[in-house]
């Protein structure tokens, strides 16, 4: 348990917050490495190579065009044609062959490039945040959950920049260059004239482009809020579901994607504008060429051949420029991923690194003497409100100390700073005489180990997150493992399993309880055994059975090893066992408990509670000798500090616990070498309360005496109604993709005034109609690697737009048909343009004539292509953003067992509404519009060309089924392996998060080497997938791209047959040459998008997985009765077995059978994994239950409406869940702002129920500070009190609370018994608790008894104990003392 008031992850100081980097071109090869020197080296001249192909085709065309000049010119006859043609088509057919080496060869070591980039920067990334001190982590002002999700997508965007759109980019650079190479060597002149227009353009285009960056950077930042919103809602599911918190959830997600999409379509209309400005330039610069080329020829100064080749040159540069502006947001997005994660990895470089404050000292034994002298510390986000003030410490070797405080009193950071997670102040702490800054920081962890109250399990098997408490963890057998799990009392639970060790624990240990959890802990840190021990309310969940066979096991175990034990439960503290008090981060009172006792005036009398006498008491008393170990001694005083609320008086007798007191810790046999020695020697009986400021140093004056200690061997160093629905209405970025549904779900407070009347409903049913189901029933694994057609995906996007957007789309349909006719209408000009060549008169005027047609054809081309590409950029960013929504929807809308499954984590469903979406988004907003216009291109092209020459339009039909199936090859070969590649990088993606989720758990056990290694192998297995992939797309790209060469062979030389037998006009000929080159050419580019577009298509069918989830078909959702507050009747469980979804062969529940009349008091008691919490879950409806087994007021429970149900109960689970707002806005999670309940008095009164209000007014902001992410700027029992004044604050008819006290000391304790005692005295309300405390039990007016998934025993307390059955047994009956917790 986090004990200390710590970090509200707002800080104005985070690094986050600083302005957007400027991101240059080099950002690409931010991460380039010598390692990288081969696969670049070959890429670029390759691509330089490749770049030269489309000039060298030039040339040929310009002789073959020569050739059929001097043909129509009567210079050549028919036989000549064919022959220089045939000449001609051979050497293109070379060429084609060299292309499909170049061009294959290229793609596929860019995209090895690509795959080498994206592991470097995750390995660095990797390694850079684990050598990050955790104050980093504690600054981070989104959280690290939202972090990563943001961070896998720059790595994606970084990946696909530096892959197939550089090595374009270069390619068509070099063709740009070279091309206007040949222009300028065949006519120079000319040339000039023709590009006259570029330099003035290329300004335009710079002062175009620099308003990309901003609407990037601004779309990062909208997607990453986004991004932390879906992760916190998620990762809270059974929060925002129990309080009914879905439409709010919704509504701050959508508010999110909006902003981004804003954002976005300013980037949109710059691209666009860019690729509409650069066609006005390319085509309207043969308006002064053409003209300027007819004057050449009619002065003789150059013949129609070199004009022809100058104009090709000219003309290939200018669409080889154009081809470079679609992948332009590709590299502008993958620079400033770049830049962005260089940046990030320099200022974590420039920060404080775990290494760089490291020490180097590794001391051959740790005998465990620790020393903390005037150690101040404050947590790095909260620098006023220290956690430890002039905090003095001695924990002796080879003895047991404990530690008691209230929550937030800086217990648990005494084990933050001994595991140097953080360093104080001020002060020192020394082991072994040895200052730990001087010593190896791994060397230290391996000889501490801390267990704590929330332990993390890692997503294993159970004798692996065992086995991994050892540094040699692979080879640690089950019987060294079996040894651990006897200590833990674990032998029943684990034989329970059907799998026993091999039982996988889930993601976060989800499959086993709290109180199972923490023992799998314990067994872990036993099989690790080292010389130093830290507890940290390591046994609060379990029951008194198993937390008293656990701790004498412990007894032994740490016999003569130093255990300190932070607790505020002093029951597990014997009379001769040594404890410090703090409060307020001072040490308040120190000394023996024998001696602490008898000052009723002192701190630790407020940790007293009742205890139990049981029926035979005399059987349980054990005798302890004297231990002569004295304390530091200061002025007896009383405390200043008063109490935040006074006990009220309670029908229990407080008694002496001298002798009756839970005997778990015996005292050391060496007790009489207690090396605890104070300044003056005063009798073990008197009182040690003492001021902080008079705590002596126990080392200053020390008696040393013989130490019997043994030296222990150190390791060594190692590796309710809702309310925003217009909002909502006026925020839905694709129309109406809400309609009519339930209205009946709460939302929460909000800092921005909400809307009004927001709707949860779906209007996706034509969409969920537009995807056929599926023929055959499909395996789950065949599901999960089923990628969805083109034709599937894009048949989602009309139903899911908005009228408006529907307009829209018609609309850039429409001028992409225009677009589309543009090229062959240019054509058309371009062959008269050519014909004028020959004509022996009138070339001039007729050559004035065509150019000025030409100009009208670019200028309405570019205003065309203007609006298809923003038109339906803004469609597929609605698209998009319409199935994010309705993912995040119905992902919220799934029953709790859906999150249970590995498939469904967090990581994964972040990344796919944050990385699969915006690669989506190019299906329609890039992609479709290209394919459109090659369509009707091509289309248009061949139905004119068969008007003009039918013969010559067949034989190039004749080749489509050939590029259909090369295309069909290579559009399944990439598909196929994108999925593969994807599923590759989000297993990588999965153990990322896994680890840094749970980095200070990583630390704690040295596991940064494990997790390294198996990261490694996963980023390494991806980019061996990402290597083949690279291998099969290469291959197939190049010979798409050289067919088309192979095809202009063959069309050049039917051609020149059918021109040498004269059957059609030459003129004819020669449009059809150019209608179906610029066609065929203009429908290759199609062919490098291929990869983009399976990539786009595997992303696509993982959004649309997640936006075609059942929605409203839960068991959430069938029922309709809503009941009245309060309950009218009782509450009936008949006969219930119940199982969860993902373990089907362990039984949770069996057969059970229970009454709770209505109001009732009533404590669930059973030992750990009994199904208390099971109970909860099951009234929640958070997991469905067999009908007719659970009834609440005579209405079996699956017809109860949900909604209304989870707003008359209240829930306070054992781990609870912050979000990361106000403390206000979090205790109204979920009322509807004009509610009084929402008011700061109602609030305030609430918290003081909790006992929470001293606390909060004492913070600068008081009620309104941000809790950080998911409230770790609090401690565990802080963050327990908010949530009980966030479940008292909307006064239910029930209040079911999960160990709520488990993390509260004990007035704090009392205060919520007292607070439960009231309400319930007020009737009307109920409450049933899960808890092992006795004091909680007897507050309750009925106690249920669990066993093994049934009821074993009920009635009143005192009944029930006065049977001596199971309960009497679970207390600590029969001879294990009085406690006060069970």
């Amino acid at each position: 348990m986090d004990d200390d008031p710590i970090v509200a992850a707002d800080s104005k100081a985070d690094p986050e917050n600083d302005a957007p980097v400027r991101a240059g071109w080099r950002a690409l090869f931010n991460f380039t490495s010598r390692a990288h020197a081969v696969p670049l080296v070959l890429g670029l001249l390759l691509s330089v190579a490749s770049g030269i192909i489309i000039p060298a085709l030039a040339i040929f065309l310009g002789k073959i065009f020569d050739s059929f000049t001097d043909f129509g010119g009567a210079g050549l006859s028919g036989s000549k044609l064919i022959k220089k043609v045939s000449v001609d088509g051979i050497a293109l057919v070379g060429l084609g062959s060299a292309s499909w080496l170049l061009n294959g060869g290229y793609f596929m070591f860019w995209l090895v490039f690509g795959e080498l980039q994206a592991k470097n920067v995750r390995d660095k990334l990797f390694d850079g945040m684990l050598e990050k001190d955790m104050e980093w982590y504690d600054m981070r002002k989104a959280g690290v959950g939202a972090i990563i999700p943001r961070l896998q997508t720059q790595i994606r965007e970084l990946q696909i920049a530096t892959s197939q759109p550089l090595g374009f980019a270069i390619q068509y650079t070099v063709t740009t260059i070279a091309a206007l190479s040949l222009a300028f060597y065949t006519a120079w002149s000319l040339t000039l004239v023709t590009l006259a227009t570029v330099p003035p353009s290329a300004v335009v285009l710079a002062w175009i482009s620099a308003r990309l960056q901003p609407g990037i950077d601004a779309q990062l930042e909208e997607l990453a809020q986004a991004s932390k919103f879906a992760n916190n809602a998620i990762s809270a599911i059974d929060t925002v579901k129990c309080f009914n918190g879905q439409d709010f959830e919704l509504w701050q997600y959508k508010r999110a994607i909006k902003r981004a999409a804003q954002c976005y379509l300013v980037q949109a209309r710059t691209n666009a504008l860019q690729i509409g400005f650069v066609r006005l330039v390319t085509l309207g610069m043969f308006v002064q060429g053409f003209w300027y080329g007819s004057h050449l020829i009619d002065t003789g100064n150059k013949n129609p051949g070199q004009v022809l080749t100058a104009f090709w040159g000219c003309l290939m540069a200018t669409q080889a420029f154009e081809q470079i502006l679609p992948q332009m947001i590709v590299l502008e997005k993958g620079r400033v991923a770049g830049a962005t994660l260089k940046a990030m990895l320099v200022k974590m470089e420039r920060g404080r690194n775990t290494t760089a404050t490291s020490g180097q000292k590794t001391p051959r034994y740790c005998d465990g003497d620790i020393h903390v002298r005037d150690v101040s510390f404050a947590y790095p986000s909260r620098p006023s409100q220290p956690a430890l003030d002039s905090a003095n410490f001695f924990f002796p070797a080879g003895e047991t100390t404990f530690v008691i405080g209230k929550s937030g009193s800086g217990k648990s950071t005494l084990g933050n700073l001994l595991l140097q997670f953080y360093n104080p102040k001020s002060g020192s702490i020394s082991i072994d005489g040895e200052q730990i800054q001087f010593l190896d920081r791994s060397w230290l962890r391996n000889n501490i180990t801390l267990v704590q109250q929330q332990n993390v399990l890692f997503n294993e098997t159970i004798f692996k997150n065992i086995a991994l408490g050892r540094r040699d963890h692979s080879r640690v057998t089950k019987g060294e493992v079996s040894k651990s799990i006897e200590m833990a009392n674990l032998q029943h639970t684990i034989s329970e399993f059907p799998e026993g060790l091999d039982t996988l624990v889930g993601r976060g240990g989800n499959a086993m309880s709290g109180g199972q959890r923490q023992r799998v802990a314990i067994a872990r840190a036993r099989l690790r055994d080292t010389p130093i021990l830290i507890l940290d309310e390591a046994t609060s969940a379990l029951d008194h059975t198993n937390r008293f066979a656990v701790l004498e096991a412990i007894r032994v175990w740490r016999r003569g090893k130093t255990t300190i034990i932070i607790t505020h439960d002093i029951s597990q503290i014997r009379p001769d066992d040594y404890a410090y008090v703090l409060d307020q981060g001072k040490v308040v009172q120190e000394g023996y408990r024998h001696a602490l006792e008898q000052s009723k005036r002192g701190l630790f009398s407020s940790f007293v509670e009742p205890s139990v006498v049981f029926p035979n008491p005399t059987s349980l008393q054990a005798s302890h000798a004297p231990r002569r170990r004295s304390s530091s001694v200061g002025t007896t005083r009383e405390s200043s500090r008063t109490s935040l609320i006074s006990l009220d008086s309670m029908e229990i007798r407080f008694q002496p616990r001298e002798s009756y007191i839970p005997t778990v810790f015996q005292p050391s046999t060496h007790y009489r070498h207690s090396k605890r020695v104070s300044s003056a020697l005063i009798s073990p009986l008197s009182p040690a309360i003492i001021q902080p400021s008079q705590l002596s140093n126990p080392r200053a004056s020390m008696v040393l005496q013989s130490r019997n200690s043994m030296l222990v061997r150190p390791y060594t160093s190692a590796l309710h109604q809702p309310f925003w629905k217009t909002e909502m209405a006026r925020l839905d970025v694709a129309g109406s993709i809400v309609g009519s549904g339930d209205t009946t779900r709460s939302a929460s407070i909000s800092l921005v005034p909400p809307p009004s009347n927001f709707k949860r409903s779906s209007k996706l049913p034509k969409l969920l109609r537009a995807l056929p189901r599926k023929k055959r029933k499909l395996s789950p694994a065949e599901k999960a690697r089923q990628v969805s057609s083109i034709k599937k995906i894009l048949s989602t996007v009309w139903p899911t737009l908005a009228w408006k957007q529907q307009v829209v789309l018609i609309c850039g349909f429409f001028f992409a048909l225009l677009h589309a006719a543009a090229t062959p209408v240019f054509s058309y000009l371009f062959a008269k343009l050519l014909g004028t060549f020959y004509l022996p008169t009138g070339r001039s005027e007729m050559a004035l004539k065509w150019s000025l047609s030409v100009l009208g054809v670019a200028i309405g081309d570019a205003v065309a292509s203007y609006f298809m590409h923003y038109l339906l950029e803004s469609c597929g960013q609605a698209w998009v953003d319409s199935l994010r929504i309705e993912a995040m929807k119905r992902i919220l809308d799934q029953p709790h067992s859906w999150f249970d499954r590995d498939k469904n984590s967090l990581s994964r469903l972040t990344e796919c509404l944050d990385r699969n979406a915006e690669e989506m988004r190019n299906l329609v907003g890039r992609f479709a519009g290209f394919v459109f216009v090659a369509a009707v291109m091509v289309a248009i092209a061949f139905i004119w060309s068969l008007i003009l020459c039918w013969k010559l339009t067949l034989v190039g039909l004749a080749a489509g089924p050939f590029m259909y199936a090369v295309t069909r090859g290579f559009e399944a070969v990439s598909g196929s392996w994108e999925g593969k590649s994807n599923d590759a990088g989000e297993a990588a993606s999965s153990i990322f998060t896994e680890i840094f989720s749970n980095i200070k758990t990583v630390r704690a056990m040295t596991l940064e080497g494990y997790f390294h290694r198996k990261y490694a192998k996963a980023t390494e297995h991806a980019m061996k997938v990402g290597l083949k992939r690279s291998a099969y797309s290469g291959f197939f790209f190049g010979l798409s791209d050289a067919s088309i060469i192979y095809i202009t062979a063959l069309i050049f030389y039917y051609g020149s047959l059918l021109a040498s037998s004269y059957r059609f006009p030459l003129q004819n000929i020669l449009t059809v040459f150019t209608m179906l080159l610029f066609s065929i050419a203009n429908a290759n580019a199609l062919i490098a998008f291929i990869p983009q577009i399976s990539s786009s298509r595997d992303t696509a069918t993982r959004l649309l997985r997640l936006a075609h989830l059942p929605y409203l078909t839960s068991h959430e959702h069938t029922g309709h009765v809503r009941l009245p507050s309060p309950f009218p009747g009782p509450i009936a469980f008949r006969s219930l077995s119940f199982t969860y979804p993902t373990r089907p062969s362990a039984p949770i529940l069996t057969s059970l059978s229970l009454s709770l009349p209505l109001p009732t008091s009533t404590a669930l008691v059973g030992s750990s994994g009994s199904g208390k919490s099971t109970l909860a879950s099951l009234l929640l409806s958070l997991y469905a239950s067999p009908p007719g087994t659970l009834s609440i007021a005579n209405h079996d429970i699956t017809h109860l409406h949900t909604p209304t149900l989870r707003s008359r109960v209240a829930f306070i689970s054992q781990s609870p869940e912050l979000f990361p707002t106000t403390i206000a806005q979090n205790i109204a999670y979920a009322l509807p702002p004009d509610s009084p309940l929402t008011s700061l008095p109602n609030i305030r009164l609430c918290a003081q129920a909790a006992a929470i209000d001293d606390f909060i007014s004492s913070l600068p902001e008081g009620y309104d500070t941000p809790v950080g992410d998911g409230g770790l700027g609090l401690s565990g029992g802080q963050v327990q009190r908010i949530a009980i004044a966030r479940a008292l604050v909307r006064r239910p008819s029930l209040i079911i609370m999960d160990e709520p006290t488990s993390s509260l000391d004990a007035q704090s304790a009392e205060v919520v018994r007292d607070t439960v005692g009231r309400l319930v005295a007020r009737g009307g309300v109920s409450v049933i608790v899960a808890t092992h405390s006795v004091q909680m039990m007897r507050a309750m007016g009925h106690v249920v008894v669990l066993d093994g998934g049934r009821v074993v025993e009920e009635g009143a307390y005192e009944e029930v104990v006065g049977r001596m059955g199971v309960l009497w047994r679970l207390i600590g009956g029969g001879g294990e003392g009085d406690v006060g917790e069970v």
